[in-house]
């Protein structure tokens, strides 16, 4: 290995894998925040946050990681989602180059539904390191397979997130209520109001990342915020709040929303209905990432942060149905139809 640092050592060589949209974006800041020596390898068709130095290449073509060659890092952060292939691909060109390999997988790698306030331990989905693209769940695990097989049980981190919020989102989730809220007028708000939630902001994602890589921790954690770090009355009376909005807030029952035939999380971002799903998605068992030193920031903060990128025109991706990477959210019509329906 030709990295110098050890074990021990506080890593100042970082890697990211992508760096200019999202979590990849949140990791660089992070990094450069600390002073570090960033590193960002991508296609080159975005800028990479000032500060960086960027790399160019496309990981999914034959020679496309040549520009690592040379290098040396005390840690890479990885995002990539779609074929396992490329993170395997990766991991190789690196595994000589880097001391630790932190993949940002998901909590979808957990075979479903998982079980209500489980941790690491919950059974998982199948995956296959040297698999083209299938789906999210098994591409993300074979995934991990890869960094591991690669790297090792001793050097390969898998952060499993659930839901992430936070500036710079290109899911259009945050950014569909936040815009839901500033045109105002009744807002279908699905219930009950005390729904416990549990999400991320990138930003805590990213810093946990970078502690965690730098303290030499490795294997599975679970990367989302306690149960209950908000409820559902409380997001989005705060969306509404850090709009200005005018918008009346119609609380509509989980049975009434059924009824209207209204999707959760999909027509209806970041809510489910309580039962299975909600058990699934919202209460995981987050006290070992807690002990490893998660940090999450206030509801209002991330909310705040989040309106201030898309007011201020910094989101390339504005979510609406016109927009097919960020197809979410309710319908105004059917919205409508359904506040009708109940009166």
């Amino acid at each position: 290995m030709t990295a110098n640092t050890s074990a021990n050592a506080s890593p100042t060589r970082l890697l990211v894998l992508g760096g200019t949209e999202f979590v990849g974006r949140a990791t660089v800041e992070a990094g450069l925040a600390r002073g570090w020596d960033v590193t960002v390898l991508n296609r080159g068709t975005k800028p990479a946050p000032k500060g960086a130095r960027a790399l160019v290449g496309d990981r999914t073509a034959p020679g496309g990681l040549a520009a690592l060659e040379g290098g040396a890092w005390d840690l890479v952060v990885d995002t990539w989602s779609h074929g396992p292939r490329a993170v395997r691909d990766a991991a190789e060109a690196l595994k000589e180059r880097a001391e630790r390999y932190v993949y940002v997988s998901t909590c979808s790698v957990y075979a479903w539904p998982r079980a209500a306030g489980t941790g690491v331990e919950a059974p998982l989905v199948a995956g296959d390191p040297d698999a083209e693209a299938r789906d999210y769940p098994s591409d993300k695990r074979g995934g991990e397979l890869a960094v591991e097989r690669t790297f090792g049980a001793e050097r390969a981190l898998f952060a499993r997130a659930g839901l992430i919020l936070g500036p710079y989102e290109n899911v259009g989730r945050l950014p569909w209520w936040l815009l839901r809220m500033r045109r105002g007028g009744e807002v279908l708000a699905p219930g009950p109001r005390e729904l416990p939630l549990a999400y991320i902001d990138a930003r805590d994602l990213a810093q946990w990342l970078l502690d965690a890589g730098a303290a030499g921790r490795s294997g599975p954690y679970d990367l989302v915020s306690p149960s209950g770090h908000t409820t559902m009355g409380e997001f989005l009376e705060t969306c509404r709040a850090v709009t200005g909005s005018d918008a009346v807030l119609r609380w509509l029952s989980p049975e009434q929303v059924e009824a209207a035939g209204i999707e959760p999380w999909t027509e209806l971002p970041v809510w489910c209905p309580p039962g299975e799903m909600h058990g699934a998605m919202h209460t995981a068992d987050v006290s070992r990432t807690v002990a490893a030193g998660l940090r999450c920031r206030p509801v209002g903060e991330t909310v705040a942060d989040t309106w201030g990128w898309v007011r201020d025109g910094l989101g390339e991706v504005m979510p609406g149905r016109t927009n097919p990477r960020a197809a979410l959210g309710l319908e105004a019509g059917k919205e409508a139809e359904a506040l009708e329906g109940v009166g």
